[in-house]
Formats: structure tokens, C-alpha cells, sequence
């Protein structure tokens, strides 16, 4: 059971949590932004979500109709479009990092893009109208769950408990690396949000092209928009260099 349930389910969590994606993305945008209890919320939403995907895709409808994957995508792409945009805009309106160590924090926290229930309510929604986990349970990790109930009622509990140790495990590790990383230094921070900000962009759009068969067109675009942003980022790094030595 061990080798053919268990060892499997937690080499599919190592690998859902290790590749990047739009809630890893979100997971460490919230982290760097709220602090590291923030960003646990965030952990909590697949297990919210994935028991009705489970039961729509593996045991209702044995996989989602293209239309309806499509229609989830185009509206996942969208969401992640709108975290992204109001995650810049408050970095542009120099957003304070949060200190979980503090022992007050304002009000103004509770009731604007920090508080506990829109933290909740995005990551929720986010993985509500994201495709990777009807797919992922469809296609991967369903039939392996199909293979647990078949033998016992313990090894279905023992290949979930595999699974999602791992997963959620894995997302905590990388809650506690980044919160601590980005304490070290607020320049860093954010880099890290702005490339988190690029992320969800492109996950984004990606979901909306691949919805309308167009994930060739958005790959190229990708690539131009990278050179692009190289080539302003070394523009901008001459400039320093050269301000420091006239400077001199």
C-alpha cells in the first residue's frame, strides 16, 4: 500500500506544491505584504475548495466538459488580472509591510486588502475559477484516489493524508522562507512582490489565451515582454553606475 498508494500521493503533493503557479504566486504576494499568518490563510484554500472539485470531477462527472474548463479559465484569468493590478497599484502607493511580531495593529488593516475574510475570500475564489485543480483531479490525482477506495477505507485516508501533508507542508515551508527573506531586507521585498506581480500577470493571461487557443501568441509575447524588461532593467542599472561614479 505504501508503495503504490502513499509514495505516490506525496510525490504528487511535493510536485503541486514545488511548481510554481497563481496560488503560489498569491501565497507569497500575501506573505510578503501581511506577514507569514496572512499568508497561512491562504494554505487553507484547497482544502476548502477541493472536496466539491473532487466530487464534480472525479465521482459526478468523471471530468469537466471543455466548455466549462474554458469558461473557468477565461474567469481564473480574469481574477488573477485583478489581484495583480491591485496588488501594484498598492505597491505604487507604498504599501507597509506588516510585522506579524507587532502587538497592535491598526484598523485600517482589518478592514482594507489585509483583512482575514478578503485574504480568505480571494484565495478562495481564486482556486474556485482556477483550472489546475479540476484538471489536476481529473486526470492525476483522481485515479489515484479511485485506486485507494478500491482496496481500503486506509488507504484512501492514508494516500489524502500523504497528499496533503505534503502539499500544504511544502506551501508552509515557503510561507516561512519568504516572510523571513523578506524581513532581511525591504528593497528585496520588493523585487519579490513585483516578480510575484509579473507571475500572476502571466498566469493570467496565459489562462485567458489558452481558453481561446491563442498560448502561442501569448508565449511569444512573453518572451518579447521579458527582453523588454531586461534590457529596461540593465538601462536602468548603467544609469546607477554611471550617477555613482560621476558622483565620485
Amino acid at each position: 500500500m505504501f508503495e503504490s498508494i502513499i509514495l505516490p500521493a506525496i510525490s504528487l503533493g511535493f510536485s503541486a506544491a514545488s511548481i510554481p503557479g497563481p496560488l503560489q504566486a498569491y501565497l507569497l504576494n500575501v506573505t510578503l505584504r501581511y506577514g507569514w499568518k496572512r499568508g497561512l490563510l491562504v494554505i487553507l484554500a484547497p482544502l476548502i475548495v477541493d472536496g466539491p472539485v473532487i466530487l464534480v470531477t472525479v465521482f459526478l462527472l468523471n471530468g469537466l466538459p471543455s466548455l466549462v474548463i474554458q469558461a473557468i479559465r477565461v474567469l481564473g484569468g480574469l481574477l488573477l488580472l485583478w489581484i495583480a493590478w491591485n496588488a501594484w497599484k498598492q505597491l505604487q502607493a507604498g504599501v507597509q509591510f506588516a510585522d506579524d511580531d507587532a502587538e497592535d495593529r491598526s484598523e485600517e488593516t482589518s478592514k482594507n486588502e489585509g483583512s482575514v475574510r478578503r485574504i480568505m475570500a480571494t484565495a478562495v475564489t481564486m482556486n474556485i475559477f482556477s483550472p489546475g485543480p479540476y484538471l489536476f483531479w481529473a486526470t492525476v490525482t483522481g485515479p489515484l484516489l479511485l485506486q485507494a477506495l478500491e482496496i481500503s477505507n486506509l488507504a484512501t485516508i492514508g494516500m489524502l493524508l500523504g497528499f496533503y501533508g505534503t502539499f500544504l507542508g511544502g506551501l508552509a515551508c515557503l510561507v516561512f522562507f519568504f516572510n523571513r527573506l523578506g524581513q532581511v531586507n525591504q528593497n528585496l521585498t520588493r523585487v519579490i512582490l513585483m516578480l510575484t506581480i509579473a507571475l500572476l500577470t502571466w498566469f493570467g493571461s496565459g489562462l485567458i489565451a489558452e481558453a481561446f487557443s491563442l498560448s502561442a501568441i501569448h508565449t511569444t509575447m512573453s518572451w518579447i515582454g521579458l527582453a523588454i524588461s531586461l534590457l529596461i532593467i540593465s538601462y536602468r542599472l548603467l544609469n546607477q553606475r554611471k550617477g555613482q561614479f560621476s558622483s565620485r
